[in-house]
C-alpha cells in the first residue's frame, strides 16, 4: 500500500454489488449500506463505512469494515478522517460510534473517547 493513494468517495447505487460482496469477503455478511463511504486502492474496494445521519449535530457510524490483508495499514484511520472532513462540511459537532473490544481500542487511537457503552470525538473544524 505504501505510495498508493486511498480514494474515499460516498457509496453510490451502482456500486451495491461490489460493496456486498466485500462484505461477505470480509467477515460482515450485513447487506450494503443505505448511506457511507467507500475505500478504493487501484479500483479495488478494501474498506466500507456505513454511516446515519438522522440525528442533528452528529454522524453516527453504524460500522467499519477493512479487507482483511490490508488491516493495520492505516485504512481505518484514513476513512475516520475523511468521515471527520464530511461532518464538518456538513456542520455536525460529533462523530459517534458504538463499539466493544478491539474497535474501541482502535477508536481510542484515532481519537475517539468513551461515553457510556459509546465512543465519541468532537469534530475538528
Amino acid at each position: 500500500m505504501r505510495g498508493q493513494k486511498l480514494f474515499v468517495r460516498a457509496i453510490e447505487a451502482d456500486d451495491a454489488d461490489a460493496v456486498r460482496e466485500f462484505l461477505e469477503a470480509n467477515g460482515d455478511g450485513d447487506a450494503a449500506p443505505a448511506f457511507g463511504l467507500l475505500g478504493k486502492l487501484l479500483g479495488g474496494v478494501v474498506a466500507v463505512m456505513a454511516i446515519d445521519l438522522s440525528e442533528p449535530g452528529e454522524v453516527r457510524i453504524e460500522r467499519l469494515v477493512v479487507a482483511r490483508e490490508l488491516r493495520r495499514k492505516r485504512i481505518g484511520r484514513a476513512m475516520m478522517n475523511e468521515v471527520e472532513v464530511l461532518a464538518s462540511k456538513m456542520e455536525r459537532d460529533w462523530l459517534i460510534m458504538d463499539a466493544s473490544g478491539d474497535a474501541r481500542e482502535f477508536l481510542q487511537r484515532v481519537g475517539f473517547n468513551e461515553d457510556g457503552k459509546r465512543m465519541v470525538r468532537k469534530v475538528q473544524r
